[in-house]
């Protein structure tokens, strides 16, 4: 798969730094950098010939929940980009979000989407096909925590679901298939990109579990014959919910600009943004015609099979919650 990239823009976004009239910063989820790095100089330019005025962007990044406590814990982004709603909820109900910010944007407030796929290794040595597969004994996976980030809760969510879904599948044998797959992970990650730094460069475990957009980065970084990518037969629509927040742009007086950021998700050339960095638009029309980067595949959502983000983390990822009984067991 290759696609241009927009290296002029990042030459602008450079640029523009220097002169800027207010700073912005994006508190967002570990494996959007690559997203963001291409999308803020895009917002630069438009808002420069809008309205005059130089913007600078600035980025953090992290697993999902520890960037949103950290924003709970006083550090000033503008707005919250995540993979989560139940992250932004967080902060909802910390005060810091308004209660409605699903409605504040189209889409439930998620520009864009995703799903959970396998990266194996080179010829798939493991046969690897299915998430049967990665339970086997033997199999090592590659995840980051699911208590922390996104990430981690959409493929213990994913391998939940899938199992939910055998014939007599049930609550009790999705739980009793999650501990056996949890079993074959080594370690957790901190974060998506700590989960794929640990699969390509220090070449541990047979399966990495992560987002489809995050396969394009690896292969320019590691290169397209060192992996190959596995569809399963059920997996997670995921979403990336955005967010702004309210007592940091009340107080730094950007709340115009930070909306302004946001709305761009949606433009064309946001829009496109993501089709670029192998995110499905919610355009129908460029969906269409990036078909070729996104291969049909079975999904489910969360509110489908768990009755919402909210239900889902109280049951699963809360203190006491499934995952802790899980872990404890492993």
């Amino acid at each position: 798969m290759t696609i241009t990239r927009r290296l002029p823009l990042l030459l602008a976004f450079v640029a523009s730094t220097a002169l800027a009239d207010l700073t912005l910063l994006n508190a967002s989820y570990d494996v959007a950098r690559d997203v963001y790095k291409d999308y803020n100089p895009m917002f630069q330019k438009h808002w420069k010939a809008k309205t005059g005025e130089s913007v600078e962007i600035k980025q953090s990044h992290g697993g999902s929940s520890k960037q949103v406590r950290a924003v709970a814990d006083g550090l000033e982004a503008d707005v919250v980009t995540m993979n989560q709603a139940n992250d932004i909820e967080f902060l909802a109900d910390k005060g810091l979000v308004a209660k409605d910010w699903a409605k504040k944007f189209p889409n439930n407030a998620s520009p864009y989407t995703s799903a959970m796929v396998f990266i194996v290794r080179k010829g798939n040595p493991k046969g690897i096909k299915d998430w049967n597969d990665l339970a086997a004994p033997g199999t090592q996976i590659i995840i980051p925590h699911p208590k922390n980030t996104g990430n981690g809760r959409n493929t213990y969510l994913s391998a939940w679901a899938w199992a939910l879904k055998q014939p007599g599948g049930n609550d009790k044998s999705a739980q009793e298939f999650v501990g056996k797959l949890l079993k074959n992970a080594p370690l957790f990650a901190a974060g998506g990109r700590d989960a794929t730094t640990t699969f390509m460069q220090r070449r541990l475990g047979d399966a990495l579990i992560t987002f489809e957009s995050e396969a394009e980065m690896i292969a320019k970084e590691f290169g397209k014959g060192e992996f190959e990518v596995v569809y399963p037969s059920l997996t997670m629509q995921t979403e990336f919910p955005v967010a702004i927040v309210d007592k940091v742009v009340d107080k730094k007086n950007s709340r115009k600009q930070a909306q302004a950021y946001l709305d761009y998700l949606w433009s064309a050339e946001g829009q496109e943004n993501a089709a670029q960095n192998y995110l499905r638009p919610r355009d129908a029309d460029l969906l269409k015609k990036y078909s070729a980067f996104f291969p049909p595949v079975k999904t489910f959502t969360v509110d489908e099979v768990f009755g919402g983000a909210n239900k889902a983390f109280a049951t699963h990822f809360k203190d006491g919650g499934t995952f802790d009984q899980i872990y404890v067991a492993k």
